[in-house]
């Protein structure tokens, strides 16, 4: 087996078997694909069924150089993935990376906004301008709804369920959950989509996407990260943001407020309460009012 027919079927299993998205099936090939640089790079002809622990230590010395702590563990983790895969096909008996350990790394604690912070930010949209009601509308979706922001660029009309209070957003790996939203953040999205969306020369394939460019397509990745920039920057916020941070923020004020950690994984979409449980982080001081409220010795 040579390493391209290997990384196609790989590809294909991660899309087929494991429904990731293509962004995750991305970074997954990214960490093949360095190695086998690297075997290139170095003249070392050797298989994937074929390549032993001690040639992918060395990649992964070599390589350390110029990562850190943490992009070293995710491609020792990539890499991992790709050659349980091979196991799975009986391709190889033994995982080559079983004995490599990855970097110790602490929990990253996510960066959060107060919501003084948040309001600051949707008061610096120049609502004058037609953009500015679809920025309000946006900035409020990531932060009442906790979006990742792939979530938010693929949101569609025929998603938004105001009726019954909620939205359907599609996930990672296509999957769907039902998320709450407030009247505030409907009545904003109702303002755009039905004053400014319905002048804009909509390309027919984008007719039920919500969030469109002046030219009618679908708003990129990028896009969203630039609005979110610029807006922080004119609001004097001078944390590092991203559209992520306002997912963050979403799940950090509703757990300060005494929300249920397992409904916030439900909202967030997290298959692992243990990915949710990172929001403990934050200002401890509820913990002690449950324990006050419901504990009988208090």
């Amino acid at each position: 087996m040579k390493w391209a027919q290997a990384l196609q079927d790989y590809n294909h299993y991660l899309k087929i078997e494991r429904g990731l998205s293509q962004n995750s099936i991305h970074s997954y090939k990214q960490d093949v694909k360095k190695m086998i640089l690297y075997l290139e790079d170095n003249n070392i002809e050797v298989s994937p069924i074929k390549i032993d622990s001690e040639t992918i230590q060395q990649f992964i010395y070599t390589i350390a150089k110029e990562l850190n702590a943490r992009s070293q563990s995710r491609l020792i983790s990539g890499l991992r993935s790709f050659f349980d895969y091979l196991i799975f096909e009986d391709y190889r008996t033994t995982n080559p990376l079983a004995l490599i350990e990855s970097p110790k790394i602490g929990r990253k604690i996510p960066d959060t906004l107060t919501i003084q912070e948040i309001d600051k930010i949707v008061s610096a949209i120049d609502l004058s301008k037609p953009q500015g009601e679809r920025n309000r509308a946006i900035i409020e979706t990531l932060y009442s709804c906790g979006l990742r922001v792939s979530e938010l660029t693929n949101l569609k009309i025929s998603d938004l369920f105001f009726d019954e209070g909620f939205i359907k957003v599609t996930g990672k790996g296509d999957k769907q959950r039902f998320v709450p939203i407030g009247n505030s953040t409907q009545k904003y999205i109702s303002i755009y989509k039905n004053e400014i969306r319905t002048h804009i020369p909509i390309i027919e394939a984008y007719r039920d996407t919500l969030f469109l460019n002046r030219r009618g397509k679908q708003l990129s990745r990028a896009m969203i990260f630039t609005v979110v920039k610029q807006l922080a920057e004119k609001a004097g916020i001078h944390k590092t943001i991203s559209p992520h941070t306002f997912r963050h923020s979403f799940a950090t004020h509703l757990l300060e407020n005494g929300a249920d950690l397992r409904a916030i994984q439900l909202m967030l979409g997290h298959e692992s309460i243990t990915t949710t449980e990172i929001y403990m982080h934050v200002d401890k001081s509820h913990l002690k009012d449950v324990v006050n409220k419901f504990h009988p010795r208090k």
